[in-house]
Protein backbone atom coordinates (compact mmCIF):
# COMPACT_ATOMS: atom_id res chain seq x y z
CA UNK A 1 0.00 0.00 0.00
CA UNK A 2 1.13 3.45 -0.95
CA UNK A 3 1.54 5.98 1.90
CA UNK A 4 0.16 9.60 0.75
CA UNK A 5 1.42 12.47 2.44
CA UNK A 6 -1.74 15.59 2.95
CA UNK A 7 0.19 17.49 0.58
CA UNK A 8 0.45 15.05 -2.26
CA UNK A 9 -3.44 14.27 -2.03
CA UNK A 10 -3.76 17.76 -2.06
CA UNK A 11 -1.48 18.03 -5.28
CA UNK A 12 -3.05 14.41 -6.92
CA UNK A 13 -6.39 16.37 -6.09
CA UNK A 14 -5.85 19.92 -7.31
CA UNK A 15 -4.42 18.88 -10.54
CA UNK A 16 -7.57 16.19 -11.54
CA UNK A 17 -10.00 19.29 -10.73
CA UNK A 18 -7.92 21.32 -13.24
CA UNK A 19 -8.08 18.23 -15.80
CA UNK A 20 -10.68 18.62 -18.73
CA UNK A 21 -11.76 14.90 -19.42
CA UNK A 22 -13.19 15.67 -22.95
CA UNK A 23 -10.03 17.63 -23.78
CA UNK A 24 -7.46 15.82 -22.62
CA UNK A 25 -8.61 12.28 -22.77
CA UNK A 26 -8.30 12.59 -26.70
CA UNK A 27 -5.44 14.50 -26.82
CA UNK A 28 -3.48 11.69 -24.71
CA UNK A 29 -4.85 8.88 -26.33
CA UNK A 30 -4.22 10.29 -29.80
CA UNK A 31 -0.54 11.00 -28.95
CA UNK A 32 -0.11 7.53 -27.66
CA UNK A 33 -1.57 5.81 -30.89
CA UNK A 34 0.77 8.65 -33.00
CA UNK A 35 3.88 8.29 -31.00
CA UNK A 36 3.54 4.59 -30.23
CA UNK A 37 2.24 3.30 -33.33
CA UNK A 38 2.62 -0.58 -32.45
CA UNK A 39 -0.08 0.01 -30.25
CA UNK A 40 -2.85 0.66 -32.71
CA UNK A 41 -3.12 -2.72 -32.76
CA UNK A 42 -5.85 -2.80 -30.42
CA UNK A 43 -7.86 -0.27 -31.74
CA UNK A 44 -8.89 -2.08 -34.82
CA UNK A 45 -12.48 -1.29 -35.06
CA UNK A 46 -11.77 2.31 -34.32
CA UNK A 47 -11.23 2.55 -38.36
CA UNK A 48 -7.98 4.80 -39.98
CA UNK A 49 -5.03 5.31 -37.57
CA UNK A 50 -3.17 5.22 -40.56
CA UNK A 51 -1.46 8.73 -39.92
CA UNK A 52 -1.66 11.55 -37.43
CA UNK A 53 -3.76 13.66 -39.41
CA UNK A 54 -6.43 10.68 -39.09
CA UNK A 55 -5.94 10.14 -35.92
CA UNK A 56 -6.36 13.44 -34.40
CA UNK A 57 -9.80 13.21 -36.13
CA UNK A 58 -11.10 10.23 -35.52
CA UNK A 59 -14.37 10.27 -33.40
CA UNK A 60 -14.06 6.42 -31.81
CA UNK A 61 -10.32 7.57 -30.73
CA UNK A 62 -11.52 10.84 -29.01
CA UNK A 63 -14.51 8.72 -27.39
CA UNK A 64 -12.05 6.51 -25.42
CA UNK A 65 -9.78 8.48 -24.87
CA UNK A 66 -12.41 10.78 -22.56
CA UNK A 67 -13.57 6.67 -21.10
CA UNK A 68 -9.57 5.92 -20.45
CA UNK A 69 -8.80 9.62 -18.85
CA UNK A 70 -12.39 9.97 -17.12
CA UNK A 71 -11.46 6.00 -15.50
CA UNK A 72 -8.60 8.40 -13.30
CA UNK A 73 -11.43 9.78 -11.19
CA UNK A 74 -11.69 6.33 -9.27
CA UNK A 75 -8.24 6.48 -8.36
CA UNK A 76 -8.54 9.89 -7.19
CA UNK A 77 -11.42 9.20 -5.12
CA UNK A 78 -10.18 5.73 -3.78
CA UNK A 79 -6.26 7.13 -3.10
CA UNK A 80 -6.10 4.86 -0.14
CA UNK A 81 -6.96 1.59 -2.11
CA UNK A 82 -6.30 1.96 -5.89
CA UNK A 83 -5.43 -1.40 -6.31
CA UNK A 84 -8.54 -3.11 -5.57
CA UNK A 85 -10.51 0.16 -7.54
CA UNK A 86 -9.01 -1.04 -10.57
CA UNK A 87 -8.52 -5.32 -10.15
CA UNK A 88 -12.20 -5.69 -12.43
CA UNK A 89 -10.10 -3.27 -15.48
CA UNK A 90 -7.06 -5.24 -14.56
CA UNK A 91 -8.94 -8.61 -15.03
CA UNK A 92 -10.28 -6.79 -18.35
CA UNK A 93 -7.03 -6.11 -19.90
CA UNK A 94 -5.15 -8.47 -19.13
CA UNK A 95 -7.96 -12.15 -19.86
CA UNK A 96 -10.20 -10.08 -22.34
CA UNK A 97 -8.66 -7.53 -24.41
CA UNK A 98 -5.08 -8.95 -24.24
CA UNK A 99 -3.66 -5.64 -23.46
CA UNK A 100 0.21 -5.56 -22.88
CA UNK A 101 0.67 -4.05 -19.68
CA UNK A 102 3.61 -1.58 -21.04
CA UNK A 103 1.12 0.43 -22.71
CA UNK A 104 -0.57 1.82 -19.36
CA UNK A 105 2.86 2.95 -18.99
CA UNK A 106 3.14 4.69 -22.06
CA UNK A 107 -0.57 6.36 -21.51
CA UNK A 108 0.46 7.78 -18.39
CA UNK A 109 4.02 8.91 -20.07
CA UNK A 110 1.63 10.90 -22.52
CA UNK A 111 -1.13 12.39 -20.28
CA UNK A 112 1.99 14.00 -18.35
CA UNK A 113 3.62 15.37 -21.11
CA UNK A 114 -0.21 16.53 -22.70
CA UNK A 115 -0.44 18.03 -18.94
CA UNK A 116 2.68 19.57 -18.77
CA UNK A 117 2.05 21.11 -22.24
CA UNK A 118 -1.80 22.67 -21.38
CA UNK A 119 -0.41 23.62 -17.64
CA UNK A 120 2.79 25.31 -18.21
CA UNK A 121 4.47 27.14 -15.17
CA UNK A 122 0.99 25.31 -13.22
CA UNK A 123 2.18 21.55 -13.41
CA UNK A 124 6.03 22.62 -11.59
CA UNK A 125 8.30 19.79 -11.21
CA UNK A 126 7.10 19.21 -7.72
CA UNK A 127 3.82 18.66 -8.36
CA UNK A 128 4.98 16.44 -11.68
CA UNK A 129 7.01 14.12 -9.12
CA UNK A 130 3.66 13.71 -6.98
CA UNK A 131 1.43 13.09 -10.14
CA UNK A 132 4.08 11.06 -11.59
CA UNK A 133 3.66 8.48 -8.36
CA UNK A 134 0.34 8.83 -8.42
CA UNK A 135 0.11 7.19 -12.29
CA UNK A 136 2.85 4.84 -10.82
CA UNK A 137 0.40 3.53 -8.20
CA UNK A 138 -1.95 3.43 -11.14
CA UNK A 139 -0.34 1.67 -14.07
CA UNK A 140 0.88 -1.04 -11.19
CA UNK A 141 -2.71 -1.70 -10.28
CA UNK A 142 -3.99 -1.99 -13.69
CA UNK A 143 -1.13 -4.53 -14.60
CA UNK A 144 -1.49 -6.68 -10.77
CA UNK A 145 -3.86 -9.06 -13.25
CA UNK A 146 -0.56 -9.72 -15.38
CA UNK A 147 1.35 -10.96 -12.64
Amino acid sequence: MVEWSSSERSTITSLWAKINVAELGPQTLARVLIVYPWTQRYFGKFGDLSNAAAILGNTKVAEHGKVVLGALDKAVKNLDDIKNSYSKLSKLHSEKLNVDPDNFRLLADCLTIIMATKFGSGFPAEAQAVWQKFLAVVVNALSRQYF
